[in-house]
């Protein structure tokens, strides 16, 4: 590295300009010296590139224009070379470096999909899947994504999920109820309204049941009712089996009875 003479001078002039004033060199002045050969050889020997400029060996090349990388790195003769990034890799910066960035993987395993492809000068921006949210975000991209979450039975949807927020619930109080998947609870239905009676009360997760409800006198007829049926069905089966039963007997005699009589004439 080269370091300018500026320093030198400046501690003559510092020298130069004490003696006239004073004519005489303090401790104090010494340890000023000091700090400002110090501050003034770092600013001159370290920061000698420019800002387009990266240091190799000594020497300050010209970086590379972003999507591009350093192929050879210059000499007192030659420029930087630079190349293209293959696919898949990029460089977004001017740079000095050797070798390309990958490109990022929108994983949807991780909740992820491509929302701007991967070029050679800037890199794949992924955002979450449908009902998904983001849990990390690096430089605009979302690197990892959950699904949101899912209402319970009894609770209601109070605020839908975003690409950037989870789903907020909140809890049905008495006297009304939610699936879960309602973005307010629903009051019970008055079956009365419809000339029903409530056969089974509503909970937070579900709605009244409705119904025709008997007494239990109208239960018992119909019981009765049934068991009569059924006792005069059994009856007709067996008497008319007995009936049939009883024809096939007098059948079966007719024929040995005229058998006999012509036997005795």
């Amino acid at each position: 590295m080269k370091c300018s003479g500026e320093t030198f001078y400046f501690i003559l002039f510092y020298l130069f300009f004490k003696r006239l004033q004073v004519k005489m060199i303090t401790n104090l002045d010494i340890f000023f010296i000091i700090v400002a050969v110090f501050f003034l050889n770092f600013g001159l020997c370290y920061g000698v590139c420019a800002r387009a400029e990266y240091e190799i060996s000594g020497e300050c090349c010209p970086m590379c224009a972003p999507g591009n990388r350093v192929y050879r790195h210059c000499t007192e003769d030659t420029s930087t070379t630079c190349v293209p990034c293959l696919d898949s890799t990029y460089l977004d910066a001017p740079n000095g470096l050797l070798h390309c960035f990958s490109c990022a993987d929108c994983n949807p395993g991780q909740g992820l999909r491509v929302m701007t492809p991967c070029t050679r000068s800037s890199d794949t921006i992924c955002e979450p899947l449908d009902g998904h949210y983001c849990l990390e975000k690096n430089r605009g991209s979302c690197s990892l994504a959950t699904k949101h979450t899912a209402c319970l039975p009894g609770q209601y949807i109070k605020q839908r999920g975003t690409a950037f927020t989870d789903t907020k619930c909140g809890e049905c109080s008495d006297g009304i109820y939610s699936n879960g998947s309602l973005h307010i609870c629903s009051t019970y239905t008055k079956c009365e309204d419809s000339g029903l009676t409530e056969l089974k009360p509503g909970t937070k997760v579900s709605d009244v049941e409705c119904g025709y409800k008997m007494s239990a006198a109208v239960i018992a007829v119909s019981l009765f009712l049934v068991v009569l049926l059924l006792s005069a069905t059994v009856f007709i089966f067996f008497n008319k089996k007995v009936t049939i039963k009883h024809c096939t007997a007098q059948e079966d005699s007719l024929p040995k009875q005229e058998t006999a009589s012509e036997g005795g004439g």
